[in-house]
């Protein structure tokens, strides 16, 4: 890691806004996968703070029969907890039992008495199965009770296609969890990022989803040595343009500066925003980018209707719509479930191709 992309990733961490580094932000880091920094955060709020625990389906290895030994753990189907039950034991990690309702609702119950549980949900689909204790209990009993309770609850799960988990295991309806008032909703998009909003959400009074995109759990990025809370509800430039606004969240914006890349070698100087956040999320640099490009893509792995590609256009549409020189454009998956095979499934997810294209077509004037 040179000093220069230490440097960038440090000028994030002060001002998510901005991109270009300034002097005095150089800080250490690491390049790790995804999964090891998500791993590693979680390691560190566990120390930090004695009241995080962490809950689900087959997140331990449980204990010998014989011995009472700690059991190597699998840490689940993506290892994200993978050696915790190790070093701080079965009362912190806590294998729970296939009911996703059940377990939902014991965390809510303990964060409303002052713990501070973290929910694998394994598969972001598996959130259905959840909803009543999320909607009814996680996300209005703050508000019910006056404000007199706090429930601090993390929730984690994996979504997105691309990786052969078919239909039942690869939605990405993070807008149907937005919608909710009262549940914060946060989709990081590399090592950086989860790590900083992974620690954010522990820390937080209210309950907060971070959502993990299968296809990043094996990416790799610089991560900071140091632990560091990202502001929920900001999103970050991660490249600066003039000529069209590129709007990712999570994956999507890996696919946003895949295809500003693209468009550069065309000579089209793409800006590239990522959303981080998506409940709050950040309206101002929308509307600042937008204000200065005069056009928008909108890059959103989910279905159409009703989605967070559509809450972003009807922002523009309110607030920056006297700036625009094109109508605002959408790239989405089509309104179907995912499909499995692969030549499909790879169909159906938005492709920097994609984007390539329809920013072309708004240039053309088509």
């Amino acid at each position: 890691m040179t000093t220069a992309d230490a440097t960038q990733t440090r000028s994030v961490l002060s001002d998510p806004g901005v991109l270009v580094p300034g002097p005095g932000y150089e800080v250490s880091g690491t390049v790790e996968r995804y999964r090891d920094t998500f791993n590693r955060t979680l390691r560190d709020e566990l120390d930090r703070d004695a009241d995080v625990f962490i809950m689900g389906e087959d997140i331990s290895g449980g204990f010998d029969r014989d011995t009472n030994e700690p059991l190597d753990a699998w840490g689940g189907p993506f290892a994200a907890t993978k050696g915790l039950v190790q070093d701080f034991g079965p009362d912190r990690i806590r294998d729970a039992p296939i009911s996703e309702a059940g377990f939902v609702g014991a965390a809510v119950g303990a964060a409303l008495t002052g713990l501070r549980p973290v929910v694998d949900l394994m598969y972001f689909d598996f959130v259905t199965v959840a909803y009543d204790q999320l909607l009814s209990n996680a996300a209005k009993s703050r508000y019910m009770f006056g404000g007199q309770t706090k429930v601090p609850l993390t929730l984690f799960a994996r979504s997105g296609g691309g990786t052969g988990h078919a239909a039942q295991h690869s939605e990405s309806f993070y807008s149907m969890l937005a919608h909710i008032p009262g549940l914060k909703v946060v989709v990081p998009s590399d090592p950086y990022t989860v790590r900083g909003l992974l620690a954010s959400a522990i820390r937080d009074d209210d309950p907060v989803f971070l959502v993990n995109d299968k296809k990043l759990i094996n990416m790799e990025g610089f991560a900071p040595d140091e632990s560091f809370a990202f502001p929920l509800g900001k999103g970050r430039y991660l490249k600066h343009g003039d000529d069209v606004t590129l709007i990712g969240m999570s994956y999507t914006s890996v696919v946003c500066k895949q295809a500003a890349d693209m468009l550069a070698e065309e000579g089209i100087e793409a800006e590239v925003v990522d959303m981080l956040s998506l409940s709050p999320f950040d309206e101002e640099i929308i509307v600042e980018s937008v204000m200065k490009t005069n056009r928008v893509v909108i890059v959103d792995e989910d279905t159409p209707r009703a989605s967070m590609a559509s809450e972003f256009a009807a922002i523009v549409a309110d607030k920056a719509f006297d700036y625009l020189d094109a109508p605002v454009k959408r790239v989405t998956g089509p309104h179907t479930p995912v499909p499995y095979n692969k030549g499909l499934e790879t169909a159906f997810m938005p492709q920097p191709d994609d984007v390539v294209s329809t920013v072309r077509a708004m240039l053309d004037g088509e």
